[in-house]
């Protein structure tokens, strides 16, 4: 049984053996033996041996919500609105999060790249916020129509087998592609296409590598967020804010900017 208070407790049933006198033992306290009647009648030993473990929270000291358990990737008891409390709801907004947090990833580090490029001399890069504004290979309207059937056609497949795991590998499902992606589990594909390097093939002893993908996924949303503040107020780059801000690190800041905006 565990109590999280912040830190979570292992209890631990003490281990009763036998003695003609008092002692100790290293691993449960006190057990004491009584003589009655010429015979040895134990005294039952319901101490318990508490081993505590650190369980890190979003805020030390604070007692995670119940359905938070730490058994999660990224579980550090953070749930103000207590939107998991439904055990369904949680395991659905599991899958979103991951979703939401690759997206970010890949955003951020395109955002990057192109505005570092941009930033490099290659002037015919639009900033990220005008690229949708650009003609590629066909008008906007052909490339929105193309987007939202490509997206609808993998949403409603990790859809799929998120309600009933493992469906989407069966022969059959996929153009016979299966073995292109060998799904792990529900929100971690696999295979040679999205995981070419063949990290984290045993997913259920993944929890390091699920860790730190969350972790940056989390970083990264909030970096999107930063990236859309910015180019509200500033109508430049993250890499323009960047270098704006290291010319005069003491007065070029985002206070300083905010205010002037204002």
């Amino acid at each position: 049984m565990a109590l999280a208070t912040g830190r979570s407790f292992l209890l631990q049933p003490c281990s009763l053996s036998k003695s003609t006198s008092i002692h100790k033992s290293p691993a449960c306290g006190t057990s004491s033996w009584l003589r009655h009647a010429g015979a040895e009648i134990t005294k039952p030993c319901r101490r318990t041996c508490i081993a505590a473990q650190q369980r890190p929270t979003w805020l030390p000291g604070l007692d995670p919500p119940p359905y938070l358990d730490g058994t999660l990737a990224g579980d550090f008891g953070f749930d103000p609105l207590g939107l998991g409390e439904n055990p369904a709801s949680l395991k659905w907004y599991v899958q979103a999060e991951l979703v939401h947090a690759r997206f970010a990833m890949i955003g951020v580090s395109g955002i990057l790249l192109t505005d570092t490029l941009r930033f490099a001399g290659l002037k015919t890069i639009p900033v990220w916020y005008e690229a949708g504004a650009e003609r590629y290979f066909a008008d906007a309207k052909t490339l929105l129509i193309i987007q939202l059937f490509l997206m609808g056609f993998v949403e409603t497949k990790r859809y799929m087998d998120f309600v009933s795991p493992g469906s989407q590998a069966k022969e059959g499902s996929f153009f016979g592609l299966e073995a292109a992606f060998e799904g792990l589990e529900p929100g971690y594909p696999g295979g040679p296409l999205l995981n070419p390097l063949g990290l984290a093939k045993d997913i259920k002893n993944a929890h390091e590598w699920k860790l730190k993908e969350i972790k940056n996924g989390r970083l990264a949303m909030v970096a999107m967020l930063g990236i859309f503040v910015q180019a509200s107020v500033t109508h430049v780059g993250p890499i323009d804010n960047l270098v704006e801000h290291l010319s005069d690190p003491w007065h070029k800041t985002i206070v300083q900017i905010l205010g002037s905006s204002s």
